[in-house]
């Protein structure tokens, strides 16, 4: 091969050679003279830039290079919650890209090796089944070394109305240090979806991957009837093979559960949609024109919200948007220049001082409540720094409800539409049904404030014998006694007291297990507990995603495989899994 221009003869013969160098690159001789120091640089070096270009793209592409091009293309199509078929795609994207990049013999190279990597949609699929396979493997050893592992179980259907059961998992890897969390399994429901139905699932499930049912500590569920009911639901039968299984109430629902609206104001928030959706759903001519109204004049959104109570942060944002609004709503043609009975009602509903007073009342404390929810989202969350934000959202409801008896200063839109004038007793009943709903949906929490702050600071905590019988309530195996002499231990040392971390890094690097096996043993146990089903409703978002109306005929097993790829925190051994014989197959 030339070095100069990287082309080949068609036979190997010194005259051959010599006359594709006279004929090509007689300019070269005269740039480098024959037996000059310059000329032996310049060959040194393109004799080098050739060794490097082999390295890199000139390596053979034997079975096993192929194959692991193969997992990686699938893997990245999982990470990405793409369809099989778009390995296809990634192939022809790369033989343009070589086609860009190189030209003569280098592209033809290039482009039989990117040929030679198997792409199909079927190959894909079963791509997936291996990565999937390999990625539940990794979860399974990492369950059965951990201690404890924690549930959280929530059901919801996919775009074919076939009920799928998700069960997350939760355990300390003591190998890394860290708390993990990931997809136990994706299950479907066929049929009815009682808690019977949802128990034997459950136990199948960690039957298959030879996880122990009694390692399982706690359980995080939405509160369904179907979970916890007294008789056949989720958890009791569950309670009936680990003994003290530790149960409660996801802290997000219960905070939505807690803002339920009275009487006069879901009266209110009734009129209200009725009005979007007579604006904005009722039909496509008058939601175009209600959009452009908007836009000319220049109102401060283009267009109207439909709230889903099934989302969390709807009603919040309905209402936020409807105020930004209300007074360019009351001259649009459709609601002031009709003349029929429903487009008089909605016009007398936006004129109506009181009505629009309960709007504004109910977009400030739902902004508030919105606030509170974003805190609790969010992933591997642990159940104290969710519970620590629900007593101090508590404390700014009694601050809530002194402000709307005299300046207003949280209530921004109720302060704009009154100018701090009239009577506000309605909306402090309303504020008060609230506060009576957090008091009685959260003081009863399983975990109680002392083993709350055992968690996030030990050395606060001044009443051992108090402790101690907190964390008797919940852990039965716990002993008083011992708890009580090894929390002194660690608040008495210096070297823990100056520590500057967070509760996971303190108790799973800084206490040491041997030495205090309770307190360490205790802490594994809460820390592990799931907060909220967060990461169940996340997952069932993704798997809409996975399994839309384009992908549809998607089985459940590969809704349960590529539902793994696109979450876990795993990473699959590609070398490994492209050594193996099953991964070896024709394509």
């Amino acid at each position: 091969m030339c070095l100069i221009c990287n082309s080949t003869v068609a036979l190997v013969k010194s005259e051959n050679l010599k006359r594709h160098y006279l004929k090509e690159h007689r300019e070269f001789e005269e740039t480098f003279p024959h037996d000059s120091e310059l000329r032996k640089k310049e060959i040194t070096r393109l004799k080098k830039s050739y060794e490097t270009s082999s390295k890199i793209f000139v390596k053979s592409m034997t079975q096993q290079i192929a194959t692991e091009c193969s997992l990686r293309v699938a893997w990245v199509l999982g990470k990405h919650k793409k369809p099989f078929s778009d390995a296809e795609i990634i192939k022809e994207c790369l033989t343009e890209v070589m086609g860009a990049m190189f030209e003569g013999k280098e592209k033809e190279e290039m482009t039989a090796k990117i040929n030679q990597i198997p792409l199909s949609d079927a190959t894909a699929t079963r791509r997936t089944e291996i990565l999937a396979g390999d990625l539940s493997k990794l979860l399974c050893d990492g369950i059965k070394n951990a201690e404890c592992i924690s549930l959280a179980v929530d059901e919801s259907t996919d775009t074919t109305d076939n009920a799928q059961l998700l069960v997350f998992v939760r355990y300390y890897d003591e190998e890394k240090g860290e708390f993990i969390e990931d997809v136990l399994s994706l299950a479907n429901l066929s049929g009815q979806t009682r808690g019977e139905d949802s128990y034997k699932t459950i136990s199948e499930m960690l039957n298959e991957k030879g996880i122990d049912l009694k390692k399982v500590v706690s359980i995080a569920t939405d509160g369904a009837p179907a979970m916890l009911g007294r008789e056949k639901g989720l958890v009791p039968r569950l309670r009936e093979h680990p003994a003290g299984l530790i149960s409660y109430h996801c802290i997000i629902h219960l905070s939505v559960l807690c803002a339920s609206l009275g009487e006069v104001y879901s009266e209110i928030m009734t009129t209200m949609m009725k009005l979007i959706n007579f604006l904005g759903a009722s039909s496509a001519l008058q939601h175009r024109l209600l959009r452009t109204f908007l836009t000319e004049v220049d109102a401060a959104f283009d267009d109207l919200l439909v709230h889903n109570n099934v989302r969390w942060l709807s009603k919040g944002r309905v209402l936020e948007r409807f105020w930004a609004v209300r007074e360019e709503l009351q001259v649009f043609p459709s609601v002031s220049q009709q003349n029929s009975a429903k487009a008089k009602q909605f016009l007398e509903f936006l004129q109506n001082a009181g009505k629009m007073e309960a709007v504004a009342c109910l977009a400030d404390i739902t902004s508030h409540l919105n606030d509170l929810n974003l805190k609790l989202q969010g992933k591997k969350n642990t159940v104290c720094e969710l519970m620590s934000e629900v007593p101090a959202f508590q404390r700014k409801l009694e601050l809530f409800k002194s402000d709307i008896q005299e300046e207003l200063l949280h209530f921004p839109k109720l302060l704009e539409l009154t100018k701090g004038e009239g009577d506000h007793q309605c909306h402090l009943e309303f504020l008060e049904k609230l506060i009576a709903n957090f008091k009685t949906r959260f003081d009863g929490f399983i975990l109680g404030k002392q083993v709350l702050l055992f968690i996030e600071n030990p050395f606060l905590i001044r009443n051992v014998s108090v402790f101690s019988a907190e964390a008797k309530q919940v852990f039965p195996w716990a002993r008083a006694a011992s708890l009580q002499t090894e929390l002194i231990d660690p608040q008495e040392s210096v070297a823990l007291k100056e520590a500057q971390c967070d509760a996971i890094t303190f108790w799973s690097k800084l206490v040491i297990p041997s030495k205090f096996p309770l307190l360490h043993k205790m802490a594994c146990h809460i820390l592990t507990m799931f907060g909220s089903t967060y990461s169940c409703e996340s997952a069932f978002s993704t798997m809409n995603i996975v399994k839309n109306k384009y992908s549809s005929r998607l089985t459940n097993e590969h809704l349960d495989q590529c539902l793994r790829l696109a979450i876990t925190p795993f990473v699959p051994k590609f070398k490994v899994l492209a050594s193996t014989p099953r991964a070896q197959f024709s394509h």
